[in-house]
């Protein structure tokens, strides 16, 4: 097994770790406080090739395998988790889905301007009332007799929302109960009838525009289906395997600026007399941060490893998913520790740190369903 990366990996890294110096870190406590990332952010990305990671370059996409584009988000995860999550959503999720399900008109429509940064997408499947159980999501889609589609239900939670300019959008499309009945469609945001709401107060991703959708009479032409009617179900649980690798890289991030804080913090830090790095108990904080951090790292890799080998992924981007979000946790509480009473002001990296990896540990599958996953495939027996 080798681990080293290849030049163009080491080339793409680097190249992520600069833009996040460059464009990220200064302004990471003012958007935080503002509860706003600069939008200009998004053709940055575009312009860097970030958007189009893994997507062929026939529809602008920069090409590139699964493992680079895990470098460049937990690059972007290290530097601020508000700006991972654009990339994670509108390429990890709506761009790479329509990639494997669109049809070639819907490939030629909309991948083109989300690589560039020159639209964005959304993921539409959370809803207020169901949460993790996405089989049993309510949002209606009732086929007309011109063909059209009418669309009606509402949305919770849903990152990029308002700035979207596309909606990947699971609905209902016929009265077949669980998960059968769900088919996938492609709404443009700016379609009558869809409102969105910004979501306030958040605990942490505060620059993130997560926002909820409501869909009053939305008519949309049969062209917005993606893939089968019926197969909707299919199409986003195969998006979220994938997307949980891009979650656990950006948690890897999260852990690793934790690190990275804790020791340039105890290096300078003093007490009784002398530096705290030279205490006990402060080496045991900062070595526990590391052991979590290659951890998370190795199981991500493995994943990206997997698909870029056309093999199966879905359990290991589980396990993946769930030690790397519970580690960054882990990293983030240990490094506060370190900091002390500074770690609780925003003036510092710290506090910010454990704000944005709570929520790692409940979206794109909970903790707790990401075991559930793992039981699954280890015993053969749903709990579901």
């Amino acid at each position: 097994m080798n681990l080293e990366l290849s030049e163009e990996q080491g080339a793409v890294r680097q190249l992520a770790e600069d833009f996040v110096a460059r464009e990220i870190t200064p302004h990471v406590v003012e958007w935080d406080r503002a509860e706003s990332v600069d939008k200009s952010i998004v053709k940055k990305l575009g312009a860097l090739g970030f958007l189009g990671l893994t997507i062929p370059e026939e529809y602008g996409g920069s090409g590139g395998d699964h493992l680079a584009y895990c470098l460049v988000t937990e690059e972007l995860g290290r530097g601020d988790s508000s700006v991972r999550g654009i990339v994670s959503v509108s390429l990890g999720l709506v761009a790479k889905t329509i990639a494997s399900w669109g049809s070639e008109e819907q490939r030629q429509q909309w991948l083109p301007k989300l690589t560039a940064g020159e639209a964005i997408g959304c993921f539409g499947l959370t809803e207020p009332g169901t949460g993790s159980d996405a089989g049993n999501l309510t949002t209606r889609a009732v086929r007309e007799s011109g063909g059209d589609y009418v669309i009606n239900g509402s949305k919770m939670f849903i990152t990029n929302g308002t700035w979207a300019d596309v909606v990947l959008l699971f609905a209902r499309t016929n009265d077949t109960p669980g998960h059968r009945g769900i088919s996938a469609f492609l709404v443009p945001a700016d379609t009558p009838g869809l409102t969105r709401r910004t979501v306030h107060g958040k605990l942490g991703l505060r620059g993130q525009a997560t926002a909820e959708l409501v869909l009053e009479d939305v008519r949309v032409p049969a062209s917005t289906l993606m893939g089968p009617e019926g197969k909707g179900f299919s199409i986003a649980m195969s998006a979220l395997a994938k997307g949980r690798m891009s979650v656990a890289a950006g948690c890897v991030g999260i852990a690793q600026a934790a690190l990275d804080a804790a020791v340039r913090y105890a290096g300078e830090r003093e007490q009784f007399g002398k530096s705290i790095a030279s205490y006990q108990l402060v080496q045991e904080l900062i070595s526990d941060i590391s052991v979590d951090v290659d951890a998370a790292r190795m199981l991500t890799w493995r994943v990206a490893d997997l698909i870029d080998r056309g093999q199966d992924f879905a359990t290991a981007a589980s396990t993946a998913k769930l030690f790397a979000s519970e580690a960054a946790v882990r990293a983030a509480n240990n490094a506060l520790q370190v900091f002390g009473g500074y770690g609780y002001i925003d003036e510092y990296p710290v506090g910010k740190l454990v704000r944005d990896a709570r929520v790692m540990t409940l979206y794109e599958g909970t903790s707790q369903i990401q075991k559930l996953i793992i039981g699954r495939a280890l015993t053969g027996v749903s709990a579901f």
